[in-house]
């Protein structure tokens, strides 16, 4: 059919729904119509009943400058659930070139801005010198206004990338007019105008071929020139080169470090230094790495980015001195300190760790730790003197310590006995002072 009246109703359900003339005669064409676009411009015209408004633009020079618009795209399905989502938008056009990338997300979070432009730079290429930031209603362009956490985000964005932010003032038209009549708007009403929802991950692949095709190697309205031909001959050669590593899609938050020397960040657990608990810390998240910094961005710890949920990553040093010996504790570690004391203070360790019932690693810990009080000759003479006597126990060893007998003869020799057990003689080990001690 080559008459476009006979398609009023379709164009003008078109037109109210503020679609594109280009989409809504590739939309006429689907359904049979196989007259001219000038015919379709006009029809259109007739229906809207005004001409298109005018637009003032600011040109730049070859990869000086690129545009990001970031805004509501409609519906589409979820590929993991079969179930319709809100979907946004963000596209980012190169001011010279008019050249477009495109990605449909269904959220505003920091990881998901900062992907779309790494996406992007990687779709073109390059890095042009400086992103106008449009959109001023969208959540996350809010957030980068007022919230001091996405703005170190974006900004560790760009000194990775090497481009500078320009957010577009209010009321200033002049400094976004690519993305103004080419961002979202002319997504939803050319690539979406008419389209029936699809899955995200599909309309994200066929969005890709509509850059280079139909958005690319359509005649400009103001240059007069495809926008695809442009960038390949004159713009991608301007561009900033990629960094030789790939971005760590770095998220800044500011957390509180715990009274345990934790701060929590996306389920997982990172110490700092003890020095800093109950302060402000910045935690700076990215893929491979976590590093936090104090409230004047000096940096205070770097960690392993943990893989799964609840998982610690942990520096000794971060810990207060005293509290560090009970986290190192092992059984081989244990028996190769006794070794370097003694040999019967060796056999004692022994002794505690062969219990086959309770843990005694904490006491032996605990008995080792006697050294730093008395001295290797003391304890050795004092596990000497509880061996004498057949009772090798914590407290038998710390009372012959604090009453100094550990050099004191023992009266009575030690009985023999099995193997497997010890028996204590109160009144010979040394006197009537330890009657008060509990067996062990």
């Amino acid at each position: 059919m080559s008459s476009v009246v006979s398609y009023r109703a379709v164009v003008e359900k078109l037109v109210k729904e503020k679609v594109e003339v280009a989409a809504i005669y590739e939309r006429l064409k689907e359904r049979g119509y196989s007259g001219s676009y000038s015919a379709v411009y006009r029809f259109v015209q007739r229906v809207k009943g005004h001409l298109p408004e005018a637009t003032v633009r600011v040109e730049r020079a070859p990869g000086e400058e690129g545009q990001v618009d970031f805004g509501y795209a409609g519906w589409m399905i979820d590929p993991e659930t079969g179930q319709l989502r809100r979907t946004w938008a963000f596209v980012m056009t190169l001011a010279w070139s008019r050249h477009q990338y495109v990605e449909f997300v269904f959220d505003q979070t920091v990881a998901t801005w900062l992907r779309c432009h790494r996406n992007a730079f990687n779709f073109f290429g390059g890095v042009p010198a400086r992103i106008v930031i449009d959109n001023l209603k969208a959540a996350i362009v809010k957030a980068i206004q007022d919230d001091p956490a996405v703005q170190a985000s974006y900004r560790e964005c760009a000194l990775h990338y090497g481009f500078l932010i320009a957010p577009c003032r209010p009321g200033t038209p002049q400094h976004k007019g690519k993305v103004e009549q080419g961002g979202v708007h002319y997504v939803k009403r050319n690539f979406l105008g008419g389209r029936e929802p699809t899955p995200i991950s599909q309309a994200n692949r066929e969005v890709l071929v509509w850059c280079t095709t139909t958005a690319g190697l359509r005649l400009h309205g103001t240059t007069k020139e495809q926008p695809l031909k442009r960038f390949e001959e004159t713009e991608r050669a301007r561009l900033q080169p990629l960094p030789e590593t790939p971005y760590d899609m770095a998220i800044w938050k500011q957390l509180k470090l715990g009274w345990d020397c934790y701060v929590e960040f996306e389920h997982s657990y990172y110490s700092a230094p003890y020095r800093l608990i109950g302060q402000s810390l910045w935690v700076c998240g990215g893929v491979q790495q976590v590093r936090l910094f104090d409230d004047n961005y000096h940096l205070v710890a770097t960690q392993e980015r943990a893989l799964e949920p609840g998982t610690r990553r942990s520096h000794l040093d971060h810990l207060p001195p005293e509290k560090v010996p009970g986290l190192l504790l092992s059984r081989e570690g244990c028996q190769q300190e006794a070794a370097t004391i003694g040999p019967a203070t060796t056999q004692v360790v022994e002794h505690l760790l062969a219990d086959p019932v309770l843990d005694r690693l904490p006491t032996v810990g605990r008995l080792l730790k006697l050294r730093q009080n008395y001295g290797d000759e003391r304890l050795e003479a004092a596990c000497r003197r509880a061996l004498a006597f057949n009772d090798p126990t914590y407290k038998t060893v710390k009372g012959i310590l604090k009453k100094g007998l550990e050099h004191e003869p023992a009266a009575v020799a030690a009985r023999t006995t099995p193997a497997s057990a010890f028996v204590r003689p109160l009144a010979e080990l040394v006197g009537s002072w330890l009657g008060g001690l509990s067996w062990n």
